[in-house]
């Protein structure tokens, strides 16, 4: 269980967990199939690209590709599963258009604000997110939670990616609290649930896209649920 006693600092992770990515995701990549001409559908094509995405950003968590990889490959897979023939020319045009329509978008989850306003009474609220730093400024700006955060630590402009111990502890030390009076909510096992444990910090699993059950700590799998912990 959270023990919220001795807790001053939550930290939130933004995509998955706050902003609803799949959804405005796929409202970009609509904008995009509006332009273009392709002869498959939007929802054939996110089928294949939503878990291609997620396998990309695990790697690039890991260090293993660049972001300009990420970019590329997600789209290039993708069309190579569709059996498309997609020019180099084509994908980067489609990565531009992407990344400018994607942070426009500026659904949360539900409940997201109500939470927000709740733990902004009792807590200082920041967000620890790996995307890149620009998007996810303007996602925050769009989806109008920016007044709720102190800080906003980016991957990019810390220098370390989640679930990396640095990206942690610069974190903490910037806002001066410690790891035992912090909690860190996300939706990645991996970055955000083990990242932050492994620093001494409490942690809430946001199951947004049905990742395997554990016993490290609550998993919850709304935001009303996750409100209830409080």
């Amino acid at each position: 269980m959270i023990n919220t006693h001795s807790v001053t600092d939550i930290f939130f992770d933004l995509d998955h967990t706050l902003w609803n990515f799949e959804k405005n995701s796929g409202l970009a990549f609509n904008e995009i199939f509006i332009e273009l001409n392709f002869p498959f559908s939007l929802d054939v094509f996110l089928k294949l690209y939503n878990p291609i995405n997620h396998a990309q950003w695990k790697l690039y968590r890991e260090n293993k590709i660049t972001q300009e990889d990420l970019r590329f490959n997600r789209l290039n897979m993708t069309f190579e599963k569709l059996n498309y023939s997609a020019s180099i020319g084509l994908i980067d045009k489609i990565s531009e258009q992407y990344i400018t329509y994607l942070s426009t978008f500026p659904h949360l989850f539900e409940g997201a604000i109500e939470l927000l306003e709740v733990l902004k009474n009792r807590f200082r609220l920041h967000i620890i997110t790996n995307g890149f730093d620009k998007v996810q400024q303007f996602k925050i700006e769009n989806s109008g939670i920016e007044s709720f955060f102190e800080f906003v630590f980016t991957a990019e402009k810390v220098g370390f990616k989640k679930p990396h111990p640095e990206i942690f502890i610069q974190s903490l030390k910037t806002v001066n609290t410690t790891a035992e009076a912090s909690i860190m909510i996300g939706d990645s096992f991996e970055a955000d649930i083990l990242g932050a444990l492994n620093q001494g910090m409490q942690a809430i699993h946001f199951n947004s896209h049905n990742e395997e059950v554990h016993t490290k700590c609550p998993i919850v799998y709304s935001l009303a649920e996750l409100k209830a912990l409080f």
